[in-house]
């Protein structure tokens, strides 16, 4: 996929958009897949590490993507997390500073209406409907094949994982997730590139994202809520 200067967690968002529906779903934990995505894009750039299961900084490090530097920023000025703390600490901001982004960059479009026909609420309208259509078929075809993992680029291989694993909806079914198991997991090696460091660490966000995910499902079943 060649898709210019757009980062994970912005193509990311990006596969919210139901096609048939004409509007965003991404479902009730899309800020947790965003957070993922953002944090493994940190890590493939080499602004976030990983020492002793603790999320490490390098500090002064920044990409020139402003969602993902106030990210790098969060990270360094904070105490030190887990992936899993990080999945979860303020993730709204990183979704509401990509789709800042996108806004500014003409993909989405920010409008009004109201809920119950009362109360104000915002949403987003995709301007460039034809991008997002590509971007979803190519990230499908890398999740279900034919092509050999080996062929997917590390950027494109997160993309997928953190989309499938983080359920993204419309863009992975739990049949898809339940099918192409084995396929996601050699996905999630294929991000880590040549580097045994980096696939372990991918495994583990894959995990921590999995875990927030189902830990936002188990509030929201028993009436607590899920936010981050």
């Amino acid at each position: 996929m060649h898709h210019g200067t757009l980062s994970l967690p912005a193509r990311l968002y990006l596969l919210a958009w139901h096609p048939d529906k004409k509007r965003f779903t991404g479902g009730p934990d899309l800020h947790l897949a965003v957070r993922a995505a953002a944090l493994a894009e940190l890590a493939l750039r080499g602004v976030l590490a990983e020492s002793d299961g603790i999320v490490t900084p390098v500090v002064g490090a920044r990409t020139g993507d402003t969602a993902l530097d106030a990210l790098a920023e969060l990270v360094e000025q904070s105490r030190p997390r887990k992936w899993r703390g990080w999945m979860t600490h303020r993730s709204r901001g990183t979704l509401a500073a990509v789709r800042d982004q996108l806004t500014a960059h003409g993909y989405l479009t920010q409008g009004r209406r109201r809920v119950l026909g009362l109360f104000p609420a915002r949403h987003w309208e995709l301007e460039r409907e034809g991008y997002a259509e590509i971007l979803r078929a190519e990230a499908l075809a890398v999740l279900r094949g034919p092509a050999p993992v080996q062929e997917v680029t590390e950027s494109d291989a997160v993309l997928v994982v953190c989309a499938a694993t983080g359920k993204v909806r419309p863009f992975a079914t739990g049949a898809d997730r339940r099918r192409y198991k084995d396929r996601l997991e050699a996905l999630t090696d294929r991000g880590g590139g040549a580097s045994p460091e980096l696939r372990v660490l991918l495994h583990g966000l894959r995990k921590a994202l999995a875990s927030a995910v189902a830990a936002a499902e188990a509030a929201r079943s028993s009436g607590g809520g899920g936010g981050g």
